[in-house]
């Protein structure tokens, strides 16, 4: 199916490596060029280099720093000539105990998982009303809808951005202007991530981290951990032409482990 995107541009964050870097291929994929950030310069290069030899077509502009500052966010936006589609994404906080987080832990958690999101939202939403047309897909967490204990901070931070996405998506002036906004949650993907999440589960239990991760699959209806390219996929999906009259929706992808019907 042709998604309707080829000619437009994308700032996906975070896409060096994992679900960020799924997202960008995923968009490339479908002749949209793309801006990509992240702090390490090299693997954003690697990335930038890979997407360009699988897709000759596409423009791949890259953007090292830390999306999460203000100096970070303005030199991405300045990099990409419009933004279409905009695929928020910020590493989660560290895993811990709550006992031993203070004001500062909470506040860079809301910093990158929350008020970044919001800044580029606000930075990008009135281009794309203007124009008619908008893309913005927020990756939050599985644990917005079944907490994950050692995940405190991400926790917080993820479910105030899905409660200020739930408002301003339906905002007639935005949803009546062919531009949508809506969140992916990711359950367990095989990611550097969930490989630290298993490893603060292990230091927790005295469990080893392969045997941690056997639970966890166990654990999951699908009988496996999640990959980034199907991730990608479901967020190009997002982002169609087709996908304008879905929006302010979480969409979770998890293989089947949350267990509730709603």
């Amino acid at each position: 199916m042709d998604m309707g995107l080829q000619g437009r541009w994308a700032l996906v964050c975070a896409a060096s490596k994992g679900l960020g870097r799924g997202c960008a291929e995923a968009l490339a994929a479908e002749g949209v060029n793309v801006v990509i950030t992240a702090r390490g310069d090299e693997a954003l290069q690697a990335t930038a280099a890979a997407i360009r030899a699988a897709y000759p077509g596409v423009e791949v502009r890259t953007v090292a720093g830390d999306i999460t500052t203000a100096e970070g966010r303005a030199a991405a936006l300045a990099a990409c000539p419009q933004v279409d589609i905009l695929v928020n994404n910020a590493g989660g906080p560290p895993p811990g105990d709550f006992r031993q987080w203070g004001r500062d832990e909470w506040i860079a958690a809301l910093d990158a998982n929350m008020l970044t999101p919001i800044e580029l939202i606000k930075a990008t939403v009135d281009g794309m009303t203007a124009r008619g047309f908008g893309r913005i897909v927020n990756i939050t967490s599985g644990a917005v809808k079944a907490p994950i204990d050692v995940l405190g901070l991400s926790n917080g931070a993820r479910s105030g951005l899905t409660g200020f996405v739930a408002g301003i998506a339906r905002q007639s002036a935005i949803a009546g202007r062919n531009v949508t906004i809506n969140n992916l949650l990711p359950g367990a993907f095989d990611t550097e991530r969930l490989q630290k999440t298993m490893a603060a589960g292990a230091a927790k239990t005295g469990a080893s981290a392969d045997e941690m991760a056997a639970k966890r699959r166990t654990g999951i209806p699908a009988q496996r951990f999640g990959t980034a390219a199907e991730f990608g996929a479901i967020c190009a999906m997002l982002c169609s032409a087709q996908a304008g009259y879905l929006t302010g929706q979480n969409i979770l992808l998890d293989g089947g482990a949350y267990p509730g019907t709603f």
